[in-house]
This record gives C-alpha cells, sequence and structure tokens, in this order.
C-alpha cells in the first residue's frame, strides 16, 4: 500500500511539474525594450546572463544530488529545480536574441567592409543561444561550462570582461 501511495504521489509531483512548464507565463527578458530608446548596458545584461548561467550550474548540481531520493519532497524539490534550470536559460536566449542580436548588432552588406566579422559576431551570438538551449535539454556540467564560455567570448564584443563568480559550497 505504502509503495502504491509513492506511485501516486510521485506522479502527482511529475504532473505539477508539467503544468507548471507548461502553463508559465511568457518569460520576461530583461531586455530593455525595443523602440530603440538608445539606453544600453551592455554590462548589465552581461552580468545578469552569467549570473542565470550560474543559477543552471546550481540547478544542475542539486539535481544531482537530488536524483537519487524517492520520496515526494525530493522529487518536488527536483521539479523546482528543473524549473528554475529551463526559467534561466530561457533568459539568456531571450537577451541574446532581443537585445544584443536585434539592437546591438547592426547588418552589414555582403561585400561590405566588415561583413566577415558581422558575421563572426552573429555566430558567437547564436552559440550562446545553442549553448543555453542544450542547458535546457541536458543536465550535465559541461554544457554550463559551454554557456558562461560563449557568454565570456561575447562579453569581449562589448567590452566587458567575465568577474562573476559564485561560491555554490
Amino acid at each position: 500500500m505504502l509503495n502504491r501511495m509513492m506511485i501516486v504521489a510521485c506522479v502527482l509531483v511529475s504532473l505539477a511539474a508539467v503544468v507548471v512548464l507548461v502553463d508559465r507565463t511568457t518569460p520576461q527578458a530583461m531586455a530593455h525594450c525595443q523602440v530603440p530608446c538608445g539606453i544600453y548596458d551592455d554590462a548589465s545584461r552581461l552580468e545578469r546572463m552569467m549570473e542565470d548561467a550560474t543559477t543552471i550550474e546550481k540547478a544542475v548540481a542539486q539535481m544531482g544530488a537530488l536524483a537519487g531520493r524517492d520520496d515526494a519532497q525530493g522529487r518536488q524539490q527536483f521539479a523546482r529545480w528543473v524549473t528554475t534550470k529551463e526559467d534561466h536559460a530561457s533568459n539568456i536566449i531571450s537577451v541574446t536574441g532581443e537585445y544584443f542580436l536585434t539592437q546591438k548588432i547592426k547588418p552589414v552588406a555582403k561585400g561590405a567592409e566588415g561583413y566577415d566579422a558581422y558575421l563572426k559576431r552573429l555566430a558567437d551570438h547564436h552559440a550562446v543561444m545553442v549553448a543555453a538551449m542544450k542547458c535546457k535539454q541536458n543536465a550535465g556540467a559541461a554544457e554550463v561550462a559551454s554557456l558562461k564560455e560563449a557568454i565570456g567570448v561575447i562579453g569581449h564584443y562589448w567590452g566587458v570582461e567575465h568577474r562573476h563568480t559564485i561560491d555554490m559550497r
């Protein structure tokens, strides 16, 4: 009987996590506006993105610690960490797309001076979005490291060196 109750509890917790993931409102990107108003703070955007990546890193660690737990509380906490990981990866994707790609990177015509550098910037910013997507799809430290590295690469374009560190002990 206890085993059956545990299974029912696990199913309910799993369903609740799915409902939360499906029923969330659209993520709010911290990408300022799309007017564009000309008020930019690249360092702040990159710092938030790195903070999001560090939160993903912590979520992955917590998920690993909770993976062996078979009680309802452990499963509930695991679901919350998954949701947190997803939300922060979505923030990174939104800021990269809505702030950097649409407002900061100016198109250069094919054949014009700077076209190759423009393509490199696009590719590097796209790499951030792909790395964040991979963090959503996986729960590994390697994916988080790739994401942080990709954010560091685009920081160089905007004159920002990464200094954000958090002790997760």
